[in-house]
């Protein structure tokens, strides 16, 4: 704590907060870096510097961080009715408003939503919900959950098992029984010496179905999968992996369930990441920009197969014992209908459609440069990954911390970017300009040729 001195912001932060993701103990001499406000794309630290946040926070704030018409529907839901609840037949009307609404925009048909307050939540409740369906229809032996190397599915217990990433698991005694890793679909990094893209899914398809005949197809109830892994890496598949997958599924009986924590909403350039990428989910989780982050809310979406069969087990039990205090809050549902009327009025996903070659291709340009061994991404998302030979593509030893050293640099610069390893995730707000997309890159730019200079100092580029 001695860097920091008095009542500042950072001494206060590291006596009494513990953050998330985040190595606690560099922490107390490190220091959090402290936002106070922001507007439009960019926000502003205590000391008043601004940052293109390059993030959109999480993911999330799809809108921008100054968006009034949700404040304002906040604002007249508190006053209206500030809380109430959805357990023993009890609703509001915007929670059923804002049901409706996912059920008409849905990428595939629906037939019911239940609401949550994360998107953590909403995959521990689709683990829920495909046990107690496969209970109802009397298949109990049919509970394992199929997940993949790199994905992100949240850190419940339930959600955390899922995800594919050690460090989730590391210490937490997890993953959980009956949770399964398949491959990662990335080409770049995991296909073999001379095989193309659609070899590699063939591959990919093959080797899920080795998994499915190894565990016995009549204990695999479903696979989970984003449409593009997020936090993983910025994972695109290759064209045709989820039409092999998928009918690998099929032939099965393994139900798929479309995790759109991240990729609903307009990211990829169409509503959902589903129809970017060819999915037809029998589930679907979605958070995150369903509220533009303005209030925490997420749903879970179920076909009609699924509703009927929880349906009638409920009744033959009694109940559906599943649900927490906030599901369908009041005024999360509220801003997350002026939410999505502003996507329709504005067109945002029309907008970020328009706005993602901009961004693609800007950051394409940098494939040349000697720390870059990949560029990839969709709509306005995407990454850069650093490597140390681009022919062989090596990465570089974790302990160096390259990713972290370019986003430490980039805040230097103005620019909020993640560091995923060492490949730097970009995913700027969807109401974000050509202007800002430009000044984006140029920043990111400044903080690429800082990072290669250091390394050239230790002998390393």
């Amino acid at each position: 704590m001695a860097p920091f001195g008095g009542n500042s912001l950072q001494a206060r932060d590291i006596a009494s907060f513990l953050h998330s993701y985040t190595n606690l103990a560099v922490h107390e001499t490190q220091g959090p870096l402290v936002m106070t406000s922001g507007r439009g794309v960019f926000v502003r630290d205590d000391d008043g510097k601004e940052y293109l946040e390059g993030m959109a926070g999480l993911w999330c704030a799809s809108l921008g961080f100054s968006e009034t018409r949700l404040a304002e529907a906040a604002y007249r839901q508190m006053l209206k009715l500030p809380f109430y609840h959805t357990f023993a037949h009890k609703s509001t009307d915007v929670s059923i408003e804002l049901a409706e609404a996912l059920l008409a925009m849905a990428p595939v048909p629906m037939s019911k939503v239940f609401f949550v307050n994360s998107g953590s939540e909403a995959n521990d409740t689709v683990v829920k919900f495909l046990w107690y369906y496969n209970n109802a229809l009397g298949r109990p032996q049919k509970k394992k959950i199929i997940s993949r190397i790199k994905g992100y599915h949240g850190v419940t217990v339930a959600s955390a098992s899922m995800t594919g990433l050690p460090n989730n698991h590391r210490d937490f005694d997890l993953p959980i029984a009956n949770i399964l890793h398949a491959d990662c679909p990335h080409w770049y990094r995991f296909s073999q010496p001379g095989e193309d893209e659609e070899t590699f899914a063939t591959r990919m398809a093959d080797s899920l179905e080795a998994l499915i005949l190894r565990e016995g197809p009549d204990t695999i109830a479903a696979m989970i999968a984003e449409p593009v892994q997020g936090a993983g890496g910025v994972i695109v598949p290759p064209a045709t992996y989820w039409d092999k997958v998928q009918a690998v599924l099929a032939k099965y009986d393994v139900l798929l369930v479309a995790d759109e924590v991240i990729c609903g909403f307009g990211r990829t350039g169409n509503p959902w990441g589903s129809t970017t990428v060819g999915m037809r989910p029998d589930l679907i989780s979605c958070a995150k920009a369903l509220s533009g982050a303005y209030m925490p809310i997420g749903a879970v979406m179920v076909s009609d197969q699924i509703y009927r069969a929880v349906r009638d087990n409920s009744g033959k039990i009694g109940t559906f014992g599943h649900g927490y205090t906030y599901s369908g809050h009041p005024v999360p549902c509220a801003v997350a209908l002026e939410t999505l009327r502003i996507y329709q009025e504005r067109g945002t996903f029309e907008h970020a459609r328009a706005m993602a070659p901009l961004m693609q291709d800007g950051l394409r340009a940098f494939q040349d440069h000697p720390l870059v061994g990949e560029v990839r991404g969709v709509g306005l998302v995407a990454a850069v990954e650093l490597v140390r030979d681009k022919a062989t593509r090596t990465p570089y030893e974790p302990s160096l911390g390259v990713g972290a050293y370019l986003v430490k640099r980039g805040h230097e610069h103005g620019v909020v970017l993640r560091p995923l390893g060492d490949s730097i995730a970009f995913c700027p707000p969807l109401i974000i300009q050509p202007d800002e997309i430009a000044l984006m890159i140029e920043r990111f730019a400044l903080a690429l040729d800082d990072t290669l200079a250091w390394l050239k100092g230790q002998g390393l580029a």
